[in-house]
């Protein structure tokens, strides 16, 4: 997120309560503000077509084709999006802004072409019983989120984050506004509400990027030479977005916890409803992780490797580092304390909100597991944030390996145990994959100044 920092600052400089709350809510909107509003949107197609859509299986289906579109999307791209963030934040580091444009459109090439070719060969063969429409409709919207997720990662670059919520925004309300048009439809319409609202989103991305890195070069592929992009970056992609679907896919495709829906594609209704309403929960912790990591951190952080280059003494590089382990330690704090909160209002409206949803109380534990889970799931990303920040690539290799196979592990394990013990697994594992985290950064930063100055 390099330049948010700048933009909390400045409200937070403004020492009011009024200024707190506004660097609060913007980091909460940046931070969480496209995917809630995917979430609400899917959800709220669904809900306003209840009336219309006959089939009624034609709403399920289209919400379980839009999920499946998401993680596929997203565990596809995966390996590109760190490596070839970084690559861009190089090139911008060394003020070669004029590489960013055209290797952003050769990567939009390379991604054009592997989803492409992935989705034709899905139509013509899991998909091979499904109508045309149906087909034409998946193959073009797993295109488009999949240039979509590789044109985010410019996002951190261009500080227009409030341009970028509003192009979400845009893209989001598109899609309801047509697929409840099309409604009528059935699952097509309703699809191609989809696919209309992510290419209107997909090409407001694109402006952006086309008008803040003007270029006279269209296009290269200089960012898949050897050596330009970090191997580690490139796993841990894959396995971070593999690691938060593995559980749900281990569930989708187990017949005993999982009912098919349509063609090759299955949902798992006792799974995936708390889970996704338990992502909700998390929007304060994400406000303050963003404010925390991105602001005190920081700010040491960049005090104690500018003393390093200046020729600081030992004693204001130890007391930078001291500062930078004790803003980590704040930063945590408040995370779980502020999650802490949204977990037991969470926990006392549960109820009440499945009441309203139409939603069995049979499902309130998992719920209340999820919502522990999904805590976890933020404190995970403070850790790797920080040693992202340390560039300690291994060691967020290393951890997002270890979440992949305990989530699979555990969660396959929990299946076997019964319903009771649904959720389990994705939590336990986020919990291992914190507790070695935590372990190993206080051990990063206990050894930084040997490391900082013998092994680099």
């Amino acid at each position: 997120m390099a330049g948010i920092g700048f933009e909390l600052r400045k409200l937070l400089r403004r020492d009011s309560y009024l200024g707190q709350l506004q660097a609060y809510a913007y980091a909460g909107l940046i931070s969480a503000g496209p995917w809630i509003l995917s979430i609400i949107g899917v959800q709220l197609i669904g809900l306003l077509s209840l009336s219309v859509v006959v089939p009624k299986i034609a709403i399920e289906q289209f919400q379980v084709s839009v999920t499946w579109l998401l993680a596929t999307s997203l565990i596809v791209t995966g390996p590109l999006q760190l490596a070839f963030t970084r690559y861009i934040a190089d090139r911008l580091y060394q003020k070669h802004d004029h590489h960013v444009l055209p290797n952003f459109i050769g990567a939009q090439f390379v991604t054009l072409a592997v989803a492409g070719t992935l989705a034709l060969v899905l139509c013509f063969t899991a998909f091979a019983g499904e109508s045309v429409g149906y087909r034409i409709l998946m193959f073009n919207g797993f295109v488009l989120l999949c240039l979509i997720w590789i044109a985010a990662v410019f996002l951190s670059g261009m500080k227009r984050y409030l341009s970028i919520v509003l192009l979400f925004a845009l893209g989001y309300g598109t899609t309801v506004v047509i697929a409840l048009w099309l409604r009528p439809w059935g699952l097509e319409g309703l699809l191609t509400g989809f696919v209309v609202g992510h290419a209107l989103l997909a090409g407001g991305l694109w402006f952006l990027v086309w008008q803040h890195y003007p270029s006279e070069r269209l296009i290269s592929l200089q960012f898949m030479r050897s050596g330009r992009m970090y191997p580690a970056l490139i796993l841990t992609g894959l396995f971070y977005n593999l690691g938060i679907w593995i559980d749900k896919f281990i569930f989708w495709l187990d017949p005993s916890t999982s009912q098919a829906v349509i063609g090759p594609l299955r949902a798992s209704p006792i799974y995936d409803f708390p889970i996704f309403i338990a992502y909700l929960s998390i929007i304060p912790g994400m406000a303050v992780f963003l404010v925390r990591i991105e602001t005190d951190f920081v700010d040491y952080y960049n005090r104690f490797f500018d003393a390093v280059r200046e020729g600081g003494s030992l004693e204001q590089l130890e007391t930078y580092r001291n500062e930078m382990v004790f803003s980590i330690r704040q930063g945590l704090a408040e995370i779980a304390k502020i999650q802490g909160l949204a977990m037991l209002v969470t926990y006392m409206l549960a109820g009440e909100i499945f009441a309203w949803l139409g939603l069995s109380p049979l499902y309130l534990p998992l719920l209340y597991v999820d919502v522990f889970a999904a805590g976890l799931q933020v404190a995970l990303l403070a850790v790797l944030n920080v040693f992202f920040y340390l560039d300690s690539r291994r060691i967020v290799l290393g951890l997002t390996a270890l979440f992949v196979v305990a989530n699979a592990i555990l969660s396959w394990i929990s299946i076997q145990l019964g319903s009771s013990w649904y959720g389990y697994g994705f939590a336990l594992s986020l919990l291992l994959c914190v507790t070695v985290g935590l372990l190993l950064l206080n051990r990063k930063l206990d050894r930084l100044e040997y490391e900082t100055f013998m092994l680099r």
